[in-house]
């Protein structure tokens, strides 16, 4: 970085030289451009030794807080055993699979940028981040296994690979995200009675607890950026995003389960059901800003989907127009029943 910022300093001294030569020749100054200063935030052209240090110890060291604490919180609840596999597949209409998606894909975007920012090329950043948000989440399989109630699953370790691959393939080709894995959470109003305590009880009851694991609400998006792929394109921000969700799940394969007092409740009559959208979406990254944090921020934010109106089909033969798609939002219109 030293040499970096001596070369910087030189030409800036270089420079003010020529302007000196070119005024004292009459020459009109007003054609005479300075190289723009280099913000904290821009990707340097070397490798700046401090800042990738600095992200690979920061990046291992809560990476490995993250696992204790899920460790003491999570799988120190839970009686372990001999590691062993576990086929959930067909678990929640896979919106579980969805997540083995989404988090793989920007811990591998948010990982990609951060090493660019310590100066590594494109093709390096690429490839060293893809195999951290893999490996990352692949590495939960490990506990999972060793836990009587649970498995490692293949399918988890597919999707998490997925995910990873998804963004790392679009910078080896793009150099950037033109389709964006994102999220968006739609609030559930579970009946009274059994079902509303068997979704408290699944889900929780907290803004928190349901954006982490209220698969009834949780929405996964495929984000297009237009302007990515067609310049003619007015709004460089404007994406179509395709979403999947699910209905009416009391339970992983079924709507069957057995209570805290051993009460067995069988409320398959309740159909389970799969949601596909259409959507308008933004590419909060292609927003234009003057400041190098607040593109950083919009950066963060990518991975929500915008509220927008959205059009519902499903497996129950609805269709549904939803004017604004998010939260507690949204009053329905049901255009086929």
């Amino acid at each position: 970085m030293n040499r970096i910022y001596d070369d910087f300093k030189s030409a800036f001294i270089l420079t003010i030289c020529v302007v000196g030569v070119l005024f004292s020749s009459a020459q009109d100054s007003s054609t005479i451009t300075f190289p723009p200063k280099k913000s904290f935030l821009d990707f340097p052209e070397h490798i700046n030794r401090g800042r990738l240090t600095g992200v690979s110890v920061g990046a291992v060291g809560l990476y490995a807080g993250f696992m204790t604490a899920t460790g003491f919180e999570w799988y120190g609840k839970q009686p372990m055993g001999k590691f062993h596999w576990f086929s959930d597949a067909g678990e929640w209409n896979q919106i579980d699979k969805a997540g083995h998606l989404y988090v793989p894909y920007f811990t591998t975007v948010f990982s990609y940028n951060m090493l660019r920012w310590s100066g590594m090329k494109n093709t390096p950043a690429a490839l060293t981040a893809g195999a951290f948000g893999f490996l990352s989440l692949a590495a939960i399989e490990i506990p999972d296994g060793l836990t009587n109630k649970y498995g490692a699953s293949w399918s988890d370790i597919v999707f998490d690979f997925g995910g990873a691959a998804f963004a790392t393939a679009q910078y080896l080709i793009w150099k950037e995200q033109r389709i964006s894995i994102k999220y968006s959470l739609h609030s559930v109003d579970y009946p009274n009675g059994e079902l509303r305590k068997r979704a408290d009880e699944l889900y929780g009851t907290t803004l928190l607890e349901k954006i982490l694991k209220d698969y009834n609400g949780i929405t996964t998006w495929m984000s297009f950026n237009l302007y990515s792929f067609n310049h003619k394109i007015k709004a460089p921000w404007l994406n179509l995003a395709f979403g999947y969700g699910a209905g009416n799940m009391y339970g992983g394969f079924d709507n069957t389960w057995t209570d805290k007092a051993g009460v067995y409740h069988n409320r398959n009559d309740v159909k389970r059901y799969r949601k596909f959208f259409i959507s308008l979406d933004a590419d909060f990254t292609k927003f234009k800003t003057n400041s190098k944090a607040g593109k950083m921020v919009l950066g963060i934010l990518n991975i929500v989907k915008l509220p927008m109106p959205a059009l519902e089909f499903n497996t129950l033969g609805q269709v549904v127009f939803h004017p604004m798609y998010f939260l507690n939002l949204d009053v329905p219109l049901y255009l086929k029943k």
